[in-house]
């Protein structure tokens, strides 16, 4: 399928947009189209952006203060009543706080709440470890029935914001609190359950999930200025994943890489590597945050802190690509 990408990547004028903005562009969107679609709040309606639904429909939406388990368990209530209700607030509480009644109200009894984790990850910044939520994949994927979401920009948000109104399931979305590239446009797909090859390559497989697919592009262009064709492969669902394309692309190349802005262990590269140990075993490095927390910093300082851009990515793949050989399957 046929990925395209917004024409400014890359350049001075490269479009910058909050993921969190495309949740609230797309919630309202979500309301226009479905009357039964209701939102709920734990007292930070406008850092979520859940605002825009606030002020769209206000007889639909519900403020329940800082009460994170109490958030999850009306929204569990009223799925049960009918309704298809989104609840937002910090990954830091929302899974981290009310884990315990999002396994219990709403994945134990499958009920269709959308689960909003907003500031996820490193691009929350000065806010520092105790907001920078990065174990948010691992909690959520482990749930029996839930869907793991992780945009990789805002007009993704967007779209996958109105596709889990509609999936009739248990859902988790992860947002970002600062401005991130845009590297889609209106017209590129999305579907939950499906991962998209971005670039075709031949020589190692680059797979990313939310914000860092944009890196993994970086990495991409640098490498392949050095002899290296690297296949990048966005996966926007962690869970559940797209075992068609992942092992496609992993045989095509016989070597993967993974990028999550996250912990790695039980994240998004851990589901990879599960996958792949199963149908399909290559050499897999993972990167993402190392058993670490977080510190305060501005995102650029922290990424390269924590040697997730770009730039250090490609040069610990071009090391490893020496190190370690292709993986080729016997007919």
């Amino acid at each position: 399928m046929s990925y395209p990408l917004d024409p400014s990547l890359f350049s001075d004028n490269m479009k910058l947009d909050p993921t969190r903005a495309g949740f609230g562009r797309g919630l309202k969107a979500a309301g226009e189209a479905n009357e039964a679609v209701v939102a709920l709040c734990a007292d930070l309606t406008e850092s979520t952006q859940m605002h825009l639904f606030k002020e769209a429909f206000p007889k639909r939406f519900v403020e329940v203060g800082v009460a994170e388990q109490n958030l999850v368990t009306v929204a569990s209530g009223m799925a049960r009543a009918g309704k298809i209700p989104f609840t937002s607030s910090y990954a830091a509480f929302s899974p981290g706080r009310n884990w315990e009644q999002i396994r219990t109200t709403i994945a134990l009894n499958n009920q269709p709440v959308k689960i909003v984790g907003s500031h996820a990850g490193i691009y929350t910044g000065k806010d520092g470890a105790t907001h920078q939520m990065l174990e948010d994949i691992a909690l959520m994927r482990v749930l029996p029935r839930m869907v793991v979401i992780a945009p990789g920009d805002a007009i993704e948000a967007e779209k996958a914001t109105k596709a889990i109104a509609e999936n009739g399931k248990p859902s988790y979305i992860r947002l970002a609190r600062e401005k991130t590239p845009v590297f889609s446009v209106e017209e590129s797909p999305f579907e939950i359950g499906k991962a998209y090859i971005l670039k075709d390559g031949t020589d190692i497989s680059l797979m990313g999930t939310g914000t860092m697919t944009y890196q993994l592009l970086v990495a991409a262009k640098l490498l392949a200025e050095q002899g290296i064709n690297a296949e990048v492969v966005h996966v926007p669902t962690i869970k559940p994943l797209d075992e068609e394309t992942i092992v496609a692309s992993a045989k095509r190349t016989g070597r993967v890489i993974t990028a999550e802005e996250a912990q790695i262990a039980g994240g998004f590269g851990s589901a990879v590597t599960e996958l792949l140990s199963e149908k399909l075993p290559v050499p897999i490095h993972r990167f993402g945050m190392q058993d670490r927390f977080g510190e305060s910093g501005d995102p650029k300082d922290l990424f390269k802190a924590f040697g997730l851009t770009g730039e250090q990515i490609a040069e610990s793949v071009k090391t490893w690509c020496v190190d370690t050989p292709r993986y080729h399957q016997e007919a």
